[in-house]
């Protein structure tokens, strides 16, 4: 199957198809940021995006979710063409993403930057919500429970009324994914969630990534330049260099590739080692 690593478990292997990238394509003007990008995506799986800067990753996870719309190629979620879809509605579809920058309403409540992501399940009308009538303060107050359920499930259920840009930088990480996972996905992309952390912030990471793919059975696309944190968690890699797929297979493999060091290091380095 394109897109995939061979040696993967049979039983991993069984399982269905929740992402599928046929040959994607992408330019800004002239210049090609994505070309003939395949990969595919089973149930459950954790696997990672890697490269240099400038490799295109982040491009990748924009035509997923939305932001762009590939020059050429599809995009399919669980079956379904989802290429050139509005970002609304792919996260309607369930799949949810991150940023490299932490993107919080920073001047809202821990709570409500939660809150925030239920309320497309929310179950009332414009109308109730104009007249705050008795159905819209009893979902009200239903989805302000489940939003501090989540927020214990995170650990951040003591921090629910502090403002949200004031918690430390690894809890403002944490926040954002449960925001995330509040609109239900079945897809979790991750831009860099290491982005700025320190040793021991990546390390609770690294066990809340593992959690969350258990805890509420996801399907998981990670992009990190902190190899420590790729190679330690992903189950298997796919690596890009200017715009295109230069390696996919397991972390082992991938990091013994001497075109995967090369665009690392140099070729100097490929020819040191």
């Amino acid at each position: 199957m394109k897109g995939r690593p061979e040696g993967l478990p049979a039983e991993v292997e069984a399982r269905p198809v929740v992402l599928e990238i046929r040959d994607m394509t992408h330019f800004f003007g002239n210049l090609r940021a994505v070309h003939n990008f395949n990969l595919t995506l089973k149930h459950g799986e954790l696997a990672g995006l890697i490269g240099p800067n400038g490799a295109g990753k982040t491009t990748v996870f924009n035509l997923i979710t939305g932001v762009y719309v590939p020059t050429e190629g599809e995009i399919f979620f669980r079956g379904v063409n989802i290429t050139g879809l509005p970002s609304f509605e792919i996260i309607q579809m369930g799949i949810a993403r991150t940023f490299q920058n932490i993107r919080l309403f920073s001047n809202l409540s821990v709570l409500d930057n939660v809150r925030i992501a239920y309320h497309p399940h929310a179950g009332y009308s414009l109308w109730d919500t104009i007249v705050r009538n008795r159905h819209f303060q009893a979902k009200e107050a239903e989805l302000t429970e489940r939003a501090q359920e989540f927020l214990a499930i995170f650990g951040l259920e003591e921090r629910q009324n502090d403002i949200a840009g004031s918690l430390p930088y690894g809890l403002q990480r944490r926040l954002e994914i449960a925001r995330a996972l509040a609109t239900r996905p079945q897809l979790l992309i991750l831009d860099e969630p290491a982005a700025g952390m320190n040793p021991q912030e990546i390390d609770q990471l690294m066990e809340l990534i593992h959690f969350i793919r258990e805890r509420f059975d996801l399907t998981i696309l990670l992009v990190e330049h902190r190899m420590r944190l790729v190679m330690n968690i992903c189950e298997w890699l796919t690596v890009m260099d200017f715009g295109e797929i230069i390696a996919q297979g397991l972390p082992q493999e991938v990091r013994d590739n001497p075109r995967v060091v090369e665009a690392y290091l140099g070729r100097q380095a490929v020819e040191i080692k």
